[in-house]
């Protein structure tokens, strides 16, 4: 009783709060989860895809498949209350699994479950595993359960290759085009700038290894050589499903990334270990690539102070990179988890004196933007936005900075040039601030025809009300 009487005096908001704790899923921070899996699925050769939802969620997600250049159709499978609750949706699905699963030009059908299908129980896990040689992979990808869309992209990720891995352990399966690697490789997990592969095969090319596949794979035949990998490099560290089958496998994981000079010293000695790679081998490695990463770090020097915050997954990555190049950096707002293999990234950074939030919200980073006043601002949209409104320079993470080289010798001068133009437009942001002064700011804001007018004393009259409503609930006896 001594519990509800506490819990009624508080305002609503804030009984919620207590009643009702907040989790990652709240506040989502990305788009429709389901944005990622539908993307490792239209990226792939040789594979379809099938959603299952509201039509309005399907005609936004197809939005994927443009803007990618998939050059692809997704299939839809329409629902209305009658056959969801009829268990018909389910059927309508397995059907349509049926129509799609042609071995002549299909390895694998994938069906993505939205928010009300997987709210209302959709049975995905009841569908055929194999249809004429047509694997079908069922995945459950709500908004309401799936944190983050690059998340997602590690749903999809983790069950082709739990998939493959049941292949693999009953006999033999197809290799990868082009035939195995004459020597051991090494597995990249994480979407990343098309030309980091290729810097890490050359950083791994002294200590006797090959560059692996990079998972999200293209094509099927890819995941065979994946699980093949004599060590996994946890790139982007969030993919915890596919690390978990990994792990199941018997392949040893490796965190961070070798970017800057510490971060791939650090790569180099983990990834030898990790391979039975002597000593002097990658003492030799690191004799060849440090200094000329340290080398092109000094000759692109960063100057300034900067918060970063993004949902990719590579935010740690790309902050150990600034501050290499000289940047002040202060923050570092995440909206993937923290996993073991984010861990060597995060101690790297706190040793810097930098504030690491994982599952950071929009409100977290906005907070670090008016705390730390920095002279750039590496965010999300609404993030940049904001700061722009404040004459702060920004930049958009995933278009300007994620779609860049970030590893080895590439990325050490990769992020120099945007972000020093950046930081130079500084006087062209007062400028404009100064011309249109408080245009378009707070009640003027918006398309109007006559200019609004202000009334403050309404705003009074509301704040006094609340006032009187907050002392009210805190006084003995009050109500909410």
């Amino acid at each position: 009783m001594t519990t509800m009487n506490a819990m009624t005096q508080q305002p609503a908001n804030k009984q919620c709060a207590t009643a009702y704790p907040q989790g990652p899923h709240d506040r989502p921070q990305t788009m429709c989860p389901a944005f990622g899996a539908l993307r490792v699925g239209l990226r792939m050769r040789r594979t379809a895809t099938v959603l299952s939802g509201s039509a309005c969620c399907v005609y936004g997600l197809t939005f994927t498949s443009h803007f990618y250049g998939a050059r692809r159709s997704v299939g839809y499978v329409p629902f209305d209350s009658e056959t969801l609750v009829t268990g018909k949706l389910f059927e309508d699905v397995r059907a349509a699994v049926y129509q799609q699963a042609d071995p002549e030009k299909y390895d694998a059908v994938v069906v993505i479950n939205l928010c009300v299908p997987t709210a209302s129980g959709v049975p995905l896990r009841l569908l055929p595993k194999d249809i004429n040689g047509v694997r079908v992979i069922g995945i459950d990808v709500p908004g309401f359960g799936v944190a983050t869309h690059a998340e997602a992209k590690d749903i999809l990720a983790g069950a082709m290759l739990k998939y493959a891995r049941g292949e693999a352990e009953q006999g033999p399966v197809q290799a990868p085009r082009g035939g195995r690697s004459d020597k051991p490789t090494v597995t990249l997990v994480g979407e990343m700038f098309p030309a980091d592969p290729v810097g890490i095969g050359a950083l791994l090319e002294p200590l006797g290894l090959g560059c692996g596949p990079v998972v999200p794979t293209r094509e099927w035949r890819e995941l065979y050589a994946a699980l093949d990998g004599t060590a996994i490099a946890a790139i982007h560290p969030f993919y915890t499903n596919a690390l978990h089958e990994f792990t199941t496998a018997g392949r040893p994981i490796v965190g961070s990334a070798p970017v800057g000079h510490d971060g791939t010293a650090a790569w180099l000695e983990s990834i030898g270990s990790a391979c039975g790679v002597t000593a002097a081998k990658v003492a030799a490695a690191k004799q060849q690539w440090l200094p000329a990463i340290k080398g092109v770090l000094a000759q692109a020097p960063i100057t300034g102070r900067i918060t970063l915050s993004g949902y990719e997954g590579s935010e740690l990555l790309v902050a150990r990179l600034l501050i290499e190049s000289g940047a002040d950096v202060r923050y570092v707002g995440t909206a993937c988890p923290r996993t073991p293999w984010s861990e060597p990234d995060r101690e790297w950074l706190a040793a810097k004196g930098v504030i690491v939030t994982y599952r950071a919200t929009l409100e977290q980073d906005l907070q670090a933007l008016e705390e730390f006043q920095p002279d750039l601002v590496i965010g999300t949209t609404p993030v940049v936005q904001k700061a722009k409104q404040k004459a702060i320079p920004a930049l958009y993470f995933t278009n300007l900075i994620s779609a860049r080289p970030l590893m080895g010798v590439a990325g050490a001068g990769s992020l120099a040039q945007v972000v020093n133009t950046a930081l130079a437009n500084k006087s062209r942001f007062d400028a404009m601030k100064a011309f249109f002064g408080e245009t378009g700011e707070g009640y003027a804001a918006g398309v109007w025809e006559d200019t609004p007018q202000d009334h403050p004393q309404f705003r009074e009259r509301y704040r006094r009300q609340l006032a009187r409503q907050t002392a009210a609930a805190g006084s003995p006896g009050g109500a909410s």
